[in-house]
């Protein structure tokens, strides 16, 4: 028996470009000031605008329309919601997630997106004193978390995907590094691609109904669902990023030349939010046999080598079976036929599970959180379905977590403000002193303009969540507001 889901596959093709998304994502990243990164960016992006150009956009044509066009997604994605609420309450399954194991998959899917949030609005840091750019600033501020970690949005998803063992990401299908490469583009090439920026941002920052349902079942799986909740909030269309995008968009309109060529910029900016692959491809590329034998063909490079020759299943020994990566399907069938893996029964009553599992076990440590997780539903199957007498109820030790978050922010007034001198007697740590230095750098500089200078290369996509770049977001904030 498996859940049933209502999940289009959303493949949107891709622009070919001279180099692949994810080169340009890990280049971007390791070397963001390069002339050949920068180059390559640029190209990047006209070749994934000219394939944008193609897609359709529900944009209204009168920008002036904006604000009514707001109201009803914003009304649609909650009547949608309540929907699912209503669906879930009846006794509906998960419409996203069929176990732990696939929403894991999901969080490990669009992580190269979800580690540079908001990194499309770095370029525009540069005109920091422009009022035109006020609300899209702050909105960038407010992805940084205005330098506090626990509301950094890169920060949260870091220890989101840490605390779940799900930070080996790096190999994922060049599909996957799509829109994080184009949000890195944009924060390279602002200067060259402002209506595009503007209009990605005014896509990007419209609350999904995708994000609330995702938030409702990784809550009900265990899974704290706070950088999701986070979203919910700081998106909403009252007086948050949705609104912002608006305002940000009216703000920058030109008052001289051509209007109309702007906003059709703008539009196919909105448009880059649709290529690559999206959280409801993600979800449904799920394949739970498929990514077992992902887990084992990893491993094999090195179990091939570790075990002992007693134990023979076929004629093979272990290490001959995964010294064959080919060969790994065949051994994990065998394995089923000799009962050491029981399929669709509690995976204790398996021996293969007994053996990777506890303190005790001969290969434990082997696999990571996220893996074990993996096989434990894989194995499980049908018997997993059946033993969910929760069905559309929040796990009970994120039940509080969920109501806090549901529906409104956080106080605004958590904001804090670092002091730009430390006391001479105080003792700074090893720890310290890259802060004591940057502070002590900001304030010997004579003027509000050369600080904000100074501090603007630490609130880069690659280096805001680190130490000091948290707290270069705090003195940043500080000046800027």
């Amino acid at each position: 028996m498996q859940l049933t889901r209502s999940l289009p596959v959303d493949i949107t093709p891709v622009a070919e470009t001279a180099a692949p998304s994810r080169t340009l994502y890990f280049a971007l990243l390791e070397a963001p000031g390069s002339d050949s990164a920068r180059a390559n960016a640029a190209d990047y992006l006209n070749s994934q605008l000219e394939a944008a150009a193609a897609l359709p956009c529900d944009l209204p044509q009168d920008p002036a329309e904006l604000g009514d066009w707001l109201g009803g997604h914003t009304a649609k994605i909650g009547g949608q919601y309540q929907t699912y609420l209503d669906e879930r309450r009846a006794g509906a399954p998960r419409r996203y997630f069929s176990s732990k194991a696939h929403a894991l998959h999901f969080l490990r899917g669009v992580a190269p997106t979800k580690l540079v949030d908001g990194a499309w609005l770095y370029g525009l840091l540069q005109r920091w004193d422009d009022a035109r750019f006020t609300a899209l600033i702050q909105t960038y501020l407010e992805e940084l978390g205005e330098g506090l970690p626990e509301k950094n949005h890169v920060v949260l998803y870091r220890k989101l995907l840490a605390s779940q063992g799900c930070d080996d990401w790096q190999n994922l299908e060049d599909d996957n590094f799509v829109q994080g490469a184009i949000q890195l583009a944009l924060a390279e090439h602002a200067e060259q691609f402002l209506p595009e920026v503007i209009g990605f941002n005014l896509g990007y920052e419209q609350l999904p109904l995708h994000l609330l349902i995702s938030a409702y079942e990784l809550t009900e799986l265990g899974i704290d669902p706070y950088y999701f909740t986070l979203h919910v909030t700081v998106d909403n269309a009252d007086n948050g990023h949705a609104k912002k995008a608006i305002q940000g968009l009216l703000d920058a309109w030109p008052q001289v030349g051509d209007s109309e060529a702007f906003y059709r910029r703008v539009i196919n900016g909105y448009r880059l939010n649709d290529l690559g692959a999206s959280t409801l491809s993600v979800i449904a590329g799920f394949d739970p046999e498929q990514e077992v034998l992902r887990v084992l063909e990893k491993k094999s490079s090195v179990g091939q080598f570790v075990h002992s020759d007693y134990c023979r299943f076929d004629g093979r020994t272990v290490n001959q079976w995964l010294a064959e990566p080919a060969l790994i399907p065949q051994f994990l069938d065998t394995l089923q036929q000799r009962s050491w893996i029981k399929r669709h029964e509690d995976p204790q009553n398996s021996r293969f599970w007994q053996l990777i599992t506890g303190e005790q076990a001969p290969m434990f440590g082997v696999f990571s959180a996220h893996e074990q997780q993996l096989i434990h539903d894989w194995i499980a199957g049908d018997w997993l379905t059946e033993q969910a007498p929760t069905r559309g109820k929040p796990h009970p030790a994120l039940a509080q977590r969920q109501g806090q978050f549901s529906g409104r922010r956080r106080a605004s007034g958590e904001r804090s403000r670092p002091a730009l001198v430390q006391s001479p007697e105080q003792a700074i740590s090893d720890f310290d002193q890259e802060a004591q230095l940057l502070e002590q750098q900001v304030v010997q500089l004579p003027t509000r303009e050369a600080r904000m200078r100074h501090l603007l290369p630490l609130l880069a996509p690659t280096r805001h969540h680190s130490a000091a770049g948290l707290l270069a977001t705090r003195i940043f904030s500080g000046l800027f507001n």
